[in-house]
């Protein structure tokens, strides 16, 4: 099974379908990023030094994987973003919420 497949398989199985909480995130709860020819899964895991943010992408399926964990406190965001896409992806702590979001890559 390629790598990208099973980013996929992780985040279906992960994943619980809820077309309600498209702008946030629930903790273990995976979503997929794509990046143009970045794509991979993000989800987090409420930790006592703040919300662990795994990240995990790779360029097309036979790209090498890469996992990032931020750690974020509440008003804290990370932003991905590719450097052939004119869009990023910006998670965002707001409280005791995660929020993702596209934003342009150029304002960051």
């Amino acid at each position: 099974m390629s790598i990208r497949n099973m980013l996929f398989a992780t985040a279906f199985a992960l994943a619980p379908l809820a077309a309600a909480h498209a702008d946030g995130l629930h903790p273990i709860e995976a979503k997929s990023i794509d990046l143009g020819k970045v794509s991979g899964v993000a989800y987090y895991t409420i930790q006592r030094d703040g919300f662990h943010v795994v990240t995990t992408i790779a360029e097309g399926e036979a790209g090498t994987p890469v996992r990032v964990v931020s750690v974020l406190a509440p008003g804290q965001r990370v932003v991905l973003s590719s450097p052939s896409q004119a869009d990023a992806l910006e998670i965002s702590r707001k409280g005791d919420s995660v929020l993702v979001r596209k934003v342009n890559a150029a304002s960051n």
